[in-house]
């Protein structure tokens, strides 16, 4: 990276980290793939060659090649880096402990309720005690532990009667 001064600046983790909150999760739109914690691995060359490493949250994501380009798109917008690679790996096992702070939050924002902290098993009664989304009541319905993708489960709001989907804890 050169700075005002036109002298080389080497790029840091952090800053391919900041380039790589602008890139959103397909199925998600309000969560950054680094809030979603998919971003595993990113080395830096010493002539800012970047290589990212991507862990997706289950082994058949469906958005997983579009999450590649996404990455390398964004990052060769960037005159400070070299060479982009992508890859995805399964070296790091992906758990929703790995979303972010501001993850939960943009999960809530898309009207799902994020994932608690992984108790180191699946039950259904850990599924079955999922606050809502939209009214933060308890008084929750876990209507099938199967959504429309394998990391969500279906539930129903008894207090604002609505249906939701809440993020599994994996």
């Amino acid at each position: 990276m050169k700075d005002d001064k036109n002298t080389f600046v080497q790029l840091s983790e952090e800053d391919v980290r900041d380039f790589l909150r602008e890139v959103k999760d397909p199925e998600i739109p309000p969560i950054s793939i680094v809030d979603l914690g998919i971003v595993t691995r990113i080395e830096i060359s010493p002539d800012n060659d970047v290589a990212v490493t991507l862990t997706p949250t289950f082994a058949g994501c469906p958005a997983l090649k579009i999450m590649e380009e996404l990455v390398a798109d964004r990052l060769n917008k960037e005159d400070t880096i070299g060479d982009v690679s992508v890859t995805t790996s399964f070296e790091v096992t992906w758990t929703t402990d790995l979303i972010t702070e501001a993850g939960k939050k943009a999960l809530l924002q898309h009207g799902l309720a994020p994932p608690k902290k992984k108790p180191g098993y699946m039950e259904l009664d850990v599924l079955s005690d999922t606050p809502c989304p939209y009214c933060s009541s308890r008084n929750t319905e876990l209507k099938s532990p199967f959504g429309p993708t394998l990391c969500r489960s279906l539930h129903y709001c008894n207090n604002c009667l609505q249906a939701f989907e809440g993020f599994k804890p994996v």
